[in-house]
């Protein structure tokens, strides 16, 4: 079976987009109308430096996600192996859905207009790459130094895991890490410490954004970085808020992905992802 995934934020660059945007000028011209600023500009020239802003980067990523999976899957024709089901890293999950048919890419864009503003609000946290040691032994190290107000917050491969908190408590801890085999940790460009629990003020006014979305059943089975399970219409608005304070469990999603049968990976807007396959046993 094949998976199609969807990366986060994080991939965002400069030129993103360029080979797409005159292909979709409709979704496009919507996609401007819903964020009140041009994506086109903003992917190309960001003559702003609006970019590296997560208010901005979120739906920029959104976009550029789905209208190159539309493309790709276009160009692919019938004669493809379909699409067995889809996955997201965090904000990747908006466009899994869109994928599966259980939002409208407007609607979607809406939502992670949303998120992204409620995500900006918490400030003064930081966020570090640890490379070289899985989650489990990261989240070990941390308890057992006592660091506090440092969390897991992405657990993307056995050898790479991210974690967030305090900028000051997430800079001591830099030390154990190290202490614990990790090779490096290296600071990400990012003002607030996302899947933590110290975002949950975001969690909240998220959650009022979602209030009244509907969702269909998907076409095809998303899975959830929250659970590592297939969402269920009437459990999503309640885990797309949940994700905001909840680490990314990609690690265990690729394995209960391939547990149901998928062989075959593949990437919309890049490779950030399917690079770190070789190193999920």
């Amino acid at each position: 079976m094949r998976c199609l995934v969807f990366p986060g934020q994080g991939v965002q660059r400069p030129g993103m987009g360029a080979e797409l945007f005159d292909l979709f000028p409709e979704e496009v011209e919507a996609a401007d109308a819903v964020l009140g600023h041009s994506v086109r500009e903003l992917c190309l020239h960001d003559p702003e430096g609006r970019l590296g802003d997560t208010r901005y980067a979120q739906p920029a990523v959104f976009l550029v996600n789905a209208l190159d999976a539309r493309r790709r899957l276009a160009e692919e024709g019938d004669s493809a192996e379909p699409v067995g089901c889809y996955a997201g890293h965090s904000l990747g999950e908006y466009n899994a859905l869109v994928a599966a048919g259980c939002l409208g890419l407007l609607d979607a864009l809406r939502l992670v207009r949303a998120r992204a503003e409620a995500m900006a609000t918490v400030r003064g946290g930081a966020m570090a790459a640890v490379a070289g040691i899985g989650g489990d032994r990261v989240a070990a190290a941390l308890r057992e130094a006592r660091v506090r107000n440092v969390y897991v917050a992405n657990r993307n491969s056995d050898r790479q895991t991210v974690v967030a908190g305090g900028r000051d408590e997430l800079a001591g801890a830099a030390a154990v890490l190290r202490a614990a085999g990790a090779r490096a940790v290296v600071p990400l460009p990012v003002s607030g410490p996302f899947h933590t629990p110290l975002m949950a003020p975001a969690a909240r006014a998220f959650a009022a954004a979602l209030r009244g979305q509907a969702f269909a059943a998907p076409a095809v089975p998303v899975f959830s970085g929250v659970t590592a399970a297939p969402f269920e219409p009437d459990r999503a608005a309640a885990l797309l808020a949940a994700q905001i304070t909840a680490p990314v469990e990609w690690v265990r999603t690729v394995r209960a992905l391939r547990a149901a049968g998928v062989t075959r990976f593949d990437e919309a807007n890049g490779s950030t992802l399917t690079a770190l396959l070789p190193a999920i046993a």
